[in-house]
């Protein structure tokens, strides 16, 4: 099965890319806006999408919104924002019925596009500003949404492991922003800040679905109204800082589990070759079942309650996550380096060089049945500026072997060891 591909045309300042395919019955719209990863705009970029989804000039309410999305057949608006390598991103999608199998209403994909184009350029202005209402609800919501981080442990763990490991870089910035910024953004201020983003930010259109890239980028050319001027790519630090010395860092919390979180840089990144024995390395380590983590330290040492691995691509960074019992630390620790020392030297198992092909391959091939991870998986291509096609990528896992792996592993060095453990009790060789 091959990779359904995007054709791209641009339009003034703007790119749109389509991927024509029958095989889904709805049609997927997003705009996806980059800027830079910094101190001073990650919680306003944070905040942006869901001020924007509060009301339009048309639709100025949530519930005229709501409307107007039942109107058109039941359709979906998705905001977000993420973060790839050291680039912020604002994702702002639509999913829409396919109107060719409505025989009522054929021009549905425009309207669609029209209600896309005003969330994103026509909302609902007050006093030279965003709605103060709505501003203050949604820094309401985002000030929760970063405190609920605390609740959920292994994602605290996994950002507080990143924070410390990629202190002074970018990309130790928490994808929604810090608390201590929401007070300072008024109305005014986040407007004039959305301004320029809409206005100066590079933007990606993405389609997918039966509709032709003539279609898409007519449709843009109407109803995008920021098509002009300059728009300079987002410049990022591409630089991979060497190790000098492990870092450790204890968090006490009242907690009755451990966790422990360790942050690798690979000196590999989505731009280079060695980027699918990267992947390989990472499915042999700890992405899936069957691999080293999961088997030594959860299955065979029963040190652990889960213990896996995952790659940021475009920042290079491998990251080690378990759970364990607070006494268990040096033991899950040891265990853990033995891991990475084992893959060092090459020794890698031809079962387990043959299952991580095969679920590799298999997660790729399914990435081609959902709409959002197809737009996904081309914008990482266009992020990183190296073009990976699907058939690239299972061809290149097929033909990875134990010493292109082993290569990969050398480069890898430990980083940052960070280890959530409770409040009170005597020393577990973790202080």
């Amino acid at each position: 099965m091959g990779q359904m591909p995007f054709e791209t045309a641009a339009v003034g300042n703007v790119r749109v890319h389509v991927c024509p395919t029958e095989k889904f019955k709805t049609t997927t719209i997003a705009a996806m806006i980059q800027q830079e990863l910094t101190p001073e705009t990650v919680t306003k970029t944070a905040l942006l999408p869901s001020v924007l989804q509060r009301g339009t000039v048309s639709h100025p309410s949530t519930l005229q919104l709501k409307r107007k999305l039942e109107d058109l057949y039941g359709a979906t608006l998705h905001t977000e924002v993420f973060k790839r390598g050291e680039r912020h991103i604002m994702h702002v999608g639509l999913e829409i019925a396919n109107g060719r199998y409505l025989s009522e209403s054929p021009k549905l994909l425009r309207e669609g596009v029209a209600f896309l184009m005003e969330v994103l350029t026509r909302p609902v202005v007050e006093d030279g500003g965003f709605r103060r209402a709505y501003v203050e609800a949604e820094k309401k919501n985002l000030k929760q949404k970063i405190e609920s981080l605390l609740d959920d442990k292994i994602r605290y763990a996994a950002q507080r492991c990143i924070a410390a490991m990629c202190d002074g870089e970018p990309f130790g910035l928490f994808v929604y922003g810090r608390t201590e910024d929401l007070p300072s953004i008024d109305p005014i201020q986040l407007y004039t800040y959305y301004r320029q983003v809409i206005e100066t930010c590079p933007i990606d259109f993405f389609f997918v679905g039966n509709v032709s890239t003539d279609d898409a980028a007519a449709l843009v050319r109407e109803l995008f109204p920021y098509s002009e001027g300059e728009r300079p790519p987002v410049e990022v630090n591409r630089e991979q800082p060497t190790v000098k010395q492990v870092k450790e860092v204890v968090d006490r919390l009242d907690v009755i589990q451990g966790k422990l979180n360790m942050g690798c840089r690979t000196g590999v990144t989505i731009r280079d070759d060695d980027y699918v024995p990267l992947l390989m390395y990472n499915g042999i380590l700890g992405g899936f079942p069957h691999s080293k983590l999961f088997m030594n330290v959860r299955e065979k040492a029963s040190l652990a309650y889960y213990a896996s691995s995952r790659l940021e691509s475009h920042k290079g960074i491998l990251t080690i996550q378990s759970g364990i019992e607070i006494a268990n630390y040096q033991k899950a620790l040891d265990i853990i380096r033995k891991q990475l020392e084992a893959m060092r030297r090459g020794e890698i198992t031809d079962r387990e060089l043959s299952q991580t092909r095969a679920t590799l391959s298999n997660q790729l091939r399914e990435r081609q049945d959902r709409p959002y991870e197809l737009i996904d998986f081309a914008y990482h291509s266009l992020l990183s500026g190296r073009e990976w096609s699907l058939d690239q990528l299972l061809k290149g896992i097929e033909s990875v072997d134990k010493e292109d792996v082993r290569r990969v592993a050398e480069q890898v060095q430990l980083d940052t060891i960070y280890f959530l453990r409770d409040k009170g009790g005597k020393s577990d060789g973790a202080h």
